[in-house]
């Protein structure tokens, strides 16, 4: 039976979802009154809102001037395969696996576009010898492992003479970590992660590298309307400056804006990255005192600020079954979110058990710092159960 009692603080917000994200401090609907709602997206109106989440994207990212930002369908997803589609084919390829959406990415290149690609894999909670990128192949790579919680700790293994194009998933990377635009060609997002933004829309972020590829080389597969980003030979710029390919919510665009806006508000880029480290930190404290509770990433130099994954060590429950050690760990989720002090931080579904905290700008240090002794509650509770069994 559990003796601990329950903690006295509770986080005043539990929303440590991985995807999608806690909406920023003070965000309530109010927040969209000024959507551009019944009205062609391509209307002068639609077409200025859309503009001005590509201008408040570059402003606060720091996307140099000569990149191309472009508002695509799919989320993340559609705006990677829009890139692996349009792009790969002229030279080798290589491929960083080290995580469930790196592993999709060598699907969608090996077994739908059949390109004999090199994948350099790791198991969770590692990086691939990243020594062995190649100067003369393109490169597919994810900067955060959303669901490993490992991520690369910069872009040095990326040569800066390069023959080969870099496309990097950075979904849960952007507006948390340092991206390196002179090593990288192809950078995309979305809304969902770190700015707290609804889902289904992908950021494409083009560096001029990427846009001579395009005009250069026409894939010998079939192009879905929704992948085709050149016409005539060239790349239809009308894309990124607010003209979309398809439909999008001018709700979600607008909630976009206004995560952008605090964004700036709050001192941009640097204040940031450093909420989510001060977040990352809190963990961090906790996990060297705790003895029951490891980060997945070996490494501390590639632990994620953002999407924190976490193992259970203790030696009762790691001598567990592999089924056993989940159940376990969907206990634990389960019964934090039961107490509300905690919702949806399950580990990804193909991840080894543990939980995923999201410490992403969005969410307050005081409510990470809060969580804290809730996860010792609930580990306490849980691990009671299972021996009175």
């Amino acid at each position: 039976m559990n003796t601990l009692p329950k903690p006295a603080m509770r986080p005043a917000r539990p929303e440590f979802s991985s995807g999608p994200c806690a909406k920023r401090p003070g965000w309530n609907p109010e927040t969209l009154a000024n959507a551009v709602l019944g009205r062609s997206h391509r209307s002068k109106l639609g077409k200025a809102r859309l503009k001005e989440a590509i201008d408040r994207t570059r402003a606060v990212l720091q996307v140099p001037d000569d990149f191309l930002i472009g508002i695509v369908p799919g989320s993340d997803t559609g705006a990677v395969e829009m890139a692996m589609w349009s792009m790969l084919g002229p030279k080798p390829v290589q491929l960083l696996a080290f995580e469930s959406f790196g592993k999709d990415w060598v699907t969608d290149v090996t077994k739908q576009l059949k390109i004999e690609a090199e994948v350099l894999s790791a198991p969770y909670g590692r990086l691939p010898d990243l020594a062995k990128v190649r100067r003369d192949a393109d490169l597919v790579f994810t900067w955060n492992g959303t669901t490993s919680g490992v991520r690369v700790p910069n872009a040095d293994f990326i040569a800066a003479d390069r023959e080969g194009i870099v496309i990097c998933d950075a979904t849960s990377a952007a507006f948390a970590q340092a991206l390196d635009w002179a090593k990288l060609d192809v950078v995309t997002f979305s809304w969902q992660k770190a700015l707290g933004g609804e889902g289904a829309h992908g950021v494409l972020i083009l560096g001029p590298r990427a846009v001579e590829r395009l005009e250069s080389y026409t894939p010998a597969w079939p192009m879905p309307k929704l992948f085709r980003m050149t016409k005539g030979g060239k790349v239809n710029l009308e894309i990124f400056e607010g003209s979309t390919i398809n439909t999008p919510s001018m709700l979600c665009v607008e909630d976009a804006v206004d995560a952008l806006k605090w964004a700036e508000a709050i001192g941009g880029l640097a204040e940031m990255r450093r909420r989510a480290d001060a977040n990352l930190a809190i963990l961090a404290d906790w996990v060297a005192k705790t003895p029951w509770v490891e980060f997945l990433p070996e490494d501390p130099a590639t632990r994620s600020n953002t999407s924190v994954c976490l193992k259970v060590v203790d030696p009762r429950i790691a001598g567990l079954s592999d089924d056993a050690q989940a159940d376990f760990a969907k206990k634990l989720a389960s019964l934090l979110e039961k107490e509300g002090v905690a919702l949806d931080i399950g580990g990804y579904r193909d991840a080894p058990p543990g939980l995923r905290i999201w410490c992403g700008a969005t969410v307050e240090t005081s409510d990470v710092d809060a969580l804290t002794p809730w996860l010792d509650w609930a580990f306490a509770s849980v691990a009671a159960e299972l021996l009175a069994a």
